[in-house]
């Protein structure tokens, strides 16, 4: 009889530990849940003023967050914060209408994401009018386009392209939204063609990225765009697509060299690598959201980095204070090939950087 009780009690410890780990995304202190920070940090945005690119249009960390405040309103069916967060951008049609960003640069194009992510949520036509022009543009050359420019577009790349990590998210990210609203395959492709090129001339051999190819630094929240975007890549991406092993190896690689250079509490450095250097929350929040939703997707071994996700989001929520500003968010920064640069950038709270990979990781959470 005991030898059949324990033969019971050993089947049954898989299944417990599934539900163990499952539990560990679900199940959270007072304070820590993801219903309750994301509800401190989605109606900040509410009030805040615009952060607009070069003083003049809608720049990219608002148009993020607004993306993770609408998605955040949809998952907990907040229907008076998508109507706050549909009235602000109406203003956009009228009276702020100078601030729609123009199409030439790849931090301005990635801006269509926005009203095509408001499409889909109302069916509202003018939302696709005016955000698909944002995606085609990304691959129709401009008269004025430089050499480079033309090179890359010949070879089926978006004229945009400049091999910074950054770009993995602003270009995937429209063309990304655009597939999801149109079902035209022209679009995922062109998201995975671009992120296979990156992964192959950018991908280190121990995973990570450098900024670019002339500054050769583990910058957190540039490592932390590549791990954002071709995570929201993998979630869209057809199951069968031609460039999907190729990128899910990169992406694990990657994973598996961020769960090394994890810090003990939970957090990763604005330089990875650097033991000395201080701890960074924008980028930590997208190795946090890459780790939430590789584990939700099966993508990642969930023993091994369920406990990392875990540790990663409680250690993130202590930088929120009780007006739902994040501390510790480093400033927009170009590439430097200096080391010192990086230490050296000065911090933010409340910085748009850092506030909508929290709502990433929010809405990872709250997803079934």
């Amino acid at each position: 009889m005991m030898r059949s009780n324990l033969l019971i009690l050993l089947l049954l410890l898989p299944l417990h530990f599934l539900f163990a780990q499952k539990n560990a995304l679900e199940d959270f202190p007072d304070g820590y849940s993801p219903e309750e920070v994301g509800k401190l940090i989605a109606y900040r945005f509410v009030y805040a003023n615009h952060a607009l690119h070069a003083g003049k249009w809608i720049g990219y960390p608002e148009t993020f967050y607004w993306n993770g405040a609408l998605n955040f309103a949809e998952l907990t069916a907040d229907e008076m914060l998508a109507r706050f967060l549909q009235n602000r951008f109406e203003l956009l049609f009228s009276a702020e209408k100078e601030l729609l960003p123009i199409k030439n640069h790849v931090d301005l194009n990635m801006f269509g994401s926005l009203p095509l992510r408001l499409y889909r949520m109302t069916d509202d036509q003018r939302y696709l009018q005016l955000g698909l022009p944002y995606a085609d543009t990304q691959w129709q050359v401009p008269a004025d386009a430089k050499p480079e420019e033309k090179a890359w577009a010949d070879n089926g790349y978006s004229w945009q392209t400049r091999l910074w990590i950054d770009d993995m998210y602003m270009i995937t990210i429209v063309q990304t939204q655009a597939y999801n609203v149109t079902g035209d395959c022209k679009y995922i492709d062109r998201a995975a063609k671009e992120m296979v090129l990156y992964l192959e001339e950018l991908q280190r051999p121990n995973g990570l990225f450098y900024h670019a190819p002339d500054v050769p630094f583990y910058w957190g929240r540039g490592n932390g765009w590549m791990a954002a975007g071709v995570t929201e890549l993998l979630r869209h991406l057809p199951a069968d697509h031609q460039d999907r092993p190729r990128i899910l190896r990169g992406y694990q690689k990657m994973m598996e060299s961020l769960k090394s250079f994890q810090r003990p509490n939970g957090m990763w450095n604005q330089l990875i690598d650097e033991p000395d250097c201080w701890a960074e929350t924008s980028g930590s929040a997208m190795f946090a959201y890459a780790f939430i939703t590789g584990v939700k997707q099966g993508w990642l071994n969930a023993d091994e980095y369920t406990p990392a996700a875990r540790k990663a989001w409680m250690a993130l929520v202590d930088y929120v204070d009780e007006r739902g500003s994040v501390a510790e968010v480093c400033v927009g920064t170009n590439k430097k090939n200096d080391k010192q640069y990086y230490y050296d950038r000065p911090r933010n709270a409340g910085d748009f950087h850092g506030q909508a990979p929290y709502l990433w990781c929010v809405n990872a959470l709250l997803e079934k």
